[in-house]
């Protein structure tokens, strides 16, 4: 089961402030009554080795000290709650599960995604507070998908209005066929897939096709648009229509559908860790922007 990490957070906090608050209101001056009243009853408390000053410790052990619940939401709550603001408004790292993205990004990577591009929203609800950009073709989009309460990343190949064609493998958006020009193909001796260097209406990034796919592969049995060789769609008003790098080898809009824009998270703009699975160690070897 998926753990939803904001609401968690937003749980700890809200407890955290709660029992803090009540210790200020309600508990924190019935201490220090108690607490001057041991003062009274034992003047000589500040002598080291005295009576006063061990009978003084042993009572304020009882009536002084900050009960374990408040001592922990008065360390904790302020971290949390940082925490809290970093993840939901500026910055969210996220780990790549799936090979939907290669070759831009790997299974094992750790990502960076900006949480203000779009906007900023409120965690858990997810309702906008503030305005900001818009998607634009080419970016790498972290979102949830229609159909799943899970993160999902693709890029985005279609924005409002657009129409977007898929034909023989070949993108075209408003009916200019977005460029390819071929990087690789491997493995060299009896080449599988081919990775290809594409211009998304000036983003370049490198796109993989699966040479012994047809066009109609799917990995989804119920993923009408995959299933054609060609087809076309076009953008709805405030959706966006998100394709996985690994062309042949991605559940995304030709299957599930356009994302809407309340579904957006934010933009990932970097990798800082790799880790591939299993017992292995992270490595820094890919750090680097996304293009």
């Amino acid at each position: 089961m998926d753990i939803n990490f904001p609401l968690v957070m937003v749980v700890l906090v809200f407890v955290g402030a709660t029992i803090w608050l009540l210790d200020i209101l309600l508990w924190a001056g019935k201490r220090k009554a108690r607490v001057a009243a041991l003062e009274k009853q034992y003047p000589n408390r500040n002598d080291e080795g005295s009576e006063d000053a061990r009978n003084y410790r042993a009572a304020f052990e009882v009536a002084g000290k900050e009960p374990i619940a408040v001592e922990y939401s008065k360390s904790l709550t302020p971290v949390l709650a940082l925490v809290l603001i970093l993840r939901s408004f500026i910055i969210e790292p996220f780990q790549i599960p799936s090979a939907s993205m290669v070759p831009t990004l790997e299974v094992g990577d750790f990502i960076l995604v900006n949480k203000f591009t779009y906007g900023l929203r409120l965690p858990v609800v997810r309702n906008k507070v503030w305005e900001n950009n818009e998607p634009e073709r080419g970016d790498v989009m972290v979102f949830f998908p229609p159909h799943d309460p899970r993160y999902f990343i693709k890029r985005v190949v279609g924005v409002p209005g657009d129409v977007i064609e898929y034909r023989d493998k070949t993108l075209f958006i408003n009916g200019e066929e977005q460029q390819q020009e071929l990087v690789a193909r491997m493995p060299v001796t009896r080449p599988e897939y081919a990775d290809l260097s594409e211009n998304l209406n000036g983003v370049e990034h490198i796109a993989r096709a699966h040479l012994r796919r047809s066009p109609d592969f799917t990995r989804s049995p119920d993923c009408v648009a995959a299933q054609k060789p060609n087809f076309t769609v076009t953008v709805k008003p405030g959706h966006y229509f998100m394709m996985g790098d690994n062309r042949d080898n991605s559940s995304d809009s030709r299957c599930w559908g356009q994302v809407p824009e309340e579904n957006i998270v934010g933009r990932a703009f970097a990798i800082w860790m790799h880790k591939d699975p299993g017992f292995t160690l992270p490595t820094f070897s890919r750090v680097g922007s996304i293009d």
